[in-house]
């Protein structure tokens, strides 16, 4: 995870190319032994599992069970990037058309198995829908606190707080 995260590191004075940032992430193989010393699983959620945070950049590992869905939500305009470690997981991107009333636009719906990279995302809802577990990488710049979760069916805007279920290797 040292070399990741050193890797990383280099893009911060370039405020994190996109290109380059997508290429680096589509090539870098992270092995299972290292990404499972940050698997923590919960019954009832998806978890957020912290490997790394600066004021540049945060790293999660994200550990999906079987029907979790995290909903609609945005980035705070920052750049955001997810790779499918394990299994598969379907993201769909949105495009926010209004604020009042509430409306978004789908604009694709993937299945991402192992290996996918999505990003950077805006607006997306991500969703393991298939029977067996999935474990995704996150990369998100300039850390943020909160973010809106977009409430289709009530045509609200919700904003929460971003908590994680388990800070360098350690439970919450």
């Amino acid at each position: 995870m040292n070399d990741l995260i050193r890797n990383l590191n280099d893009f911060v004075s370039e405020n994190f190319p996109v290109d380059k940032v997508t290429s680096f992430l589509t090539d870098y193989d992270l092995k299972p032994e290292v990404i499972e010393k940050y698997c923590f699983f919960k019954d009832e959620k998806y978890s957020r599992n912290l490997v790394y945070k600066d004021e540049h950049f945060e790293l999660l590992i994200v550990c999906w069970d079987s029907g979790h869905k995290a909903p609609i939500h945005g980035h705070e305009g920052e750049k955001c990037w997810m790779k499918v470690e394990k299994g598969s997981l379907q993201i769909c991107n949105y495009q926010l058309k209004s604020m009042n009333p509430l409306s978004l636009t789908m604009t694709d719906c993937i299945d991402g198995m192992a290996g996918f990279l999505d990003g950077p995302a805006d607006i997306h809802s991500v969703e393991n829908i298939q029977d067996k577990p999935a474990i995704s990488l996150h990369l998100y710049t300039k850390p943020f606190e909160e973010c809106d979760i977009y409430c289709i069916d009530k045509g609200t805007i919700e904003r929460i707080p971003l908590v994680y279920d388990s800070v360098y290797m350690e439970l919450c």
